[in-house]
């Protein structure tokens, strides 16, 4: 990928308004490493890259010093254009992935562009250290925590008076709670992000998701290049 493709792609697949930080730190970093000795995780948005950055530190791990980038590529359609970058035809990084449920289809694509087409099933995905959340991570997150313990962590963050009010809107009424909260978290601008990094925090390590668990295994493992 050349600088001008590049440049392109880091000012359209950041958070609204913004460039995309995390993919330009990647770059630079992969570029000026040996051939392999650097990972990237590729998931959809930046509640994503929070989720996986949060839970990394709350076990230890400094993922910078271990030379892996979590990158957000503002949407799963890009999956392409980031694998063409980072895969075994760019910088030859070590790839692992998180994607929706629903985004699924369009990872196996990419991966099959890439020269990587996985199997059927999503055992072969995760062999090639691609994992799918269902529905979402935050669906993830919520059911591992309880509907009950995340309410708790809504008021922690001074917004339990706001979701009751949301839950109390015609189109909310008739929804179970953990998809009442769920919806909750997407409908301010960052406000996504900033829960990722809260849920993911307060995880019992007995009850990862098991999507959030394996992607950040993965990176110790040469799967790519």
């Amino acid at each position: 990928m050349d600088d001008e493709r590049l440049s392109r792609l880091v000012a359209v697949t950041g958070p609204a308004g913004t460039g995309n930080v995390a993919l330009a730190g990647a770059v630079a970093a992969v570029r000026n490493a040996p051939a392999g000795s650097c990972a990237v995780i590729l998931v959809e948005g930046v509640s994503d890259q929070s989720a996986i950055e949060a839970l990394a530190a709350r076990r230890g791990r400094n993922l910078g010093r271990e030379g892996v980038f979590v990158v957000p590529m503002g949407g799963a359609t890009n999956i392409g254009s980031f694998l063409d970058l980072f895969g075994p035809r760019g910088l030859r990084a070590r790839l692992a992935g998180l994607c929706d449920e629903g985004e699924e289809r369009e990872f196996r694509r990419g991966l099959a562009r890439a020269g990587r087409s996985p199997g059927p099933a999503r055992d072969d995905l995760e062999r090639l250290g691609f994992y799918v959340c269902v529905a979402d991570l935050e669906d993830e997150l919520i059911r591992s925590l309880g509907a009950a313990s995340v309410e708790r962590l809504i008021a922690g963050q001074g917004e339990l008076a706001p979701f009751r009010t949301f839950c109390r809107q015609p189109a909310q009424r008739n929804r179970t709670r953990e998809q009442q909260l769920r919806r909750f978290m997407g409908t301010h601008s960052g406000r996504k992000a900033r829960y990722g990094r809260v849920l993911a925090e307060a995880l019992d390590p007995a009850r990862v998701p098991r999507p959030l668990d394996g992607v950040l295994r993965v990176p110790g493992r040469a799967a790519w290049p």
